[in-house]
C-alpha cells in the first residue's frame, strides 16, 4: 500500500490555525493538495474542473506562508487605455447637459451633432460618467411641485399601540365607508362597522359622508352591536374628524386613526366591504333610495349576522360564536325577529 503524503510546503498551512478562506480559495488549496498527493495533474484539473493552465498558474503563486496568495487577483490590464476625447467635446457636452438637465446622452448628441461634433451617444454617456466622477457635473435635486399639506391635529384619536390586542367582542370595531354608484346620477355611502373579534357587522347608508353622519352611525353601531364599544378605528377620512372624534371622546371610546396610506391595518372591514357588495348589491335588486336601501341593508345584516356561516369562525354565524362563548346579549333591534 502506498501512502501519500503533503509536500513539506503545504505542512506551513497547518501552523494558521483557523484562517477565513472562502469556499472558492478553499478550493484551490483542495486542487493543489490533490496535485501534490498524486502528481497527477490531469486527474486534479478532471476532479475540480479546472484547466491546465489555472492549476499551473494558482501552483506558481501559492506561498504556504501567505494563504493570502489564494485570493482572486485582479485581472485588470496594467497599462488602461486613457480616453481622448477633444477638450471642445468635453465643454461642448458639458455646457449642452448644464443646459438640459434632465436630457440623457441619445438627445445631448442630436444638439451636439447639429454644433458640429462628430460624436456617438456612447461617447457622450462616457463623458457625462466621467464629468460626475471627477465633480464636475451635479445632478439637480428634485423638488417637489406642491407644498406638503399640514394635517390637522387630532386632539383624541391616536395610533393603535402596537400591545393592544383585541380579545372580546367590543374590543376594536373597524369603521370605514364605501362609495356606492349603481346609476349615472346615483351616488351613495354605506358606512360599515365590523367588529373584529365576533365578525358582527352593521351597515347604513346616507346620501354623503359627514362627520354629522358618521355620529349618528356610532349611534346605530352601539344600538345594533349586542356587546359594549370599547375601541373604533378609522382612516384619515374627513367623516371621522371634528365631531366624530368629539363624539367618540365624550362616550369614553377609544379612538384609534390609521397612519397614511394604510388601508391593510383596516383589512377586516375592507374585507366586509368586499363580501356585502358581492354577496349583496351585485345580487340583489336594490331600490335606490335611501330609506328603501337602509331596510333592504338591515335585513341583509341581519342574514350576515345571524344566518351565514363564517369560516374565520369555523363555519358559525356571528350570533352562534357570541352564545358559545358566553357573551350576554343585549337588546338588539336587530335581533328581534328571533
Amino acid at each position: 500500500m502506498s501512502v501519500f503524503g503533503l509536500n513539506w510546503q503545504f505542512n506551513w498551512v497547518a501552523r494558521y490555525g483557523h484562517v477565513e478562506l472562502s469556499p472558492r480559495e478553499r478550493d484551490r488549496l483542495r486542487v493543489l493538495g490533490l496535485w501534490q498527493e498524486t502528481r497527477d495533474g490531469p486527474l486534479a484539473c478532471r476532479t475540480f474542473g479546472v484547466s491546465r493552465a489555472t492549476l499551473y498558474r494558482w501552483r506558481r503563486r501559492f506561498d504556504p506562508t501567505d494563504l493570502t496568495s489564494l485570493k482572486e487577483r485582479s485581472r485588470r490590464p496594467r497599462r488602461v487605455r486613457t480616453p481622448r476625447w477633444p477638450l471642445k467635446l468635453i465643454t461642448a457636452v458639458h455646457q449642452v447637459r448644464e443646459t438640459y438637465p434632465r436630457w440623457g446622452k441619445d438627445k445631448l448628441v442630436i444638439l451636439l451633432r447639429a454644433q458640429g461634433h462628430a460624436t456617438s451617444a456612447s461617447t457622450v454617456g462616457r463623458i457625462l460618467t466621467s464629468l460626475r466622477k471627477h465633480g464636475r457635473l451635479v445632478e439637480p435635486k428634485r423638488r417637489p411641485l406642491g407644498a406638503a399639506k399640514r394635517r390637522p391635529r387630532r386632539p383624541y384619536a391616536m395610533r393603535k399601540p402596537q400591545e393592544y390586542h383585541p380579545r372580546r367582542p367590543g374590543d376594536l370595531v373597524q369603521l370605514d365607508t364605501l362609495d356606492i354608484r349603481p346609476l349615472p346620477g346615483v351616488s351613495l355611502k354605506q358606512f360599515t362597522a365590523r367588529d373584529v373579534v365576533s365578525r358582527w357587522d352593521v351597515l347604513q347608508a346616507h346620501g354623503r359622508a359627514t362627520a354629522e353622519l358618521a355620529v349618528q352611525f356610532l349611534d346605530a353601531v352601539q344600538a345594533r352591536m349586542p356587546f359594549a364599544i370599547r375601541a373604533v378605528q378609522v382612516d384619515g377620512g374627513a367623516e371621522f374628524f371634528a365631531a366624530f372624534e368629539a363624539e367618540c371622546q365624550r362616550r369614553g371610546i377609544r379612538l384609534f386613526v390609521l397612519p397614511p396610506k394604510s388601508p391593510k391595518l383596516n383589512g377586516a372591514v375592507e374585507r366586509a366591504q368586499r363580501t356585502h357588495t358581492e354577496e349583496f348589491y351585485e345580487v340583489t335588486d336594490c331600490a335606490w333610495t335611501l330609506e328603501a336601501l337602509n331596510r333592504e341593508l338591515l335585513q341583509w345584516e341581519r342574514t350576515y349576522n345571524t344566518l351565514r356561516p363564517h369560516q374565520a369562525l369555523g363555519y358559525l354565524t356571528p350570533l352562534q360564536f357570541l352564545q358559545q362563548h358566553g357573551i350576554i346579549l343585549k337588546n338588539n333591534p336587530s335581533l328581534s325577529h328571533m
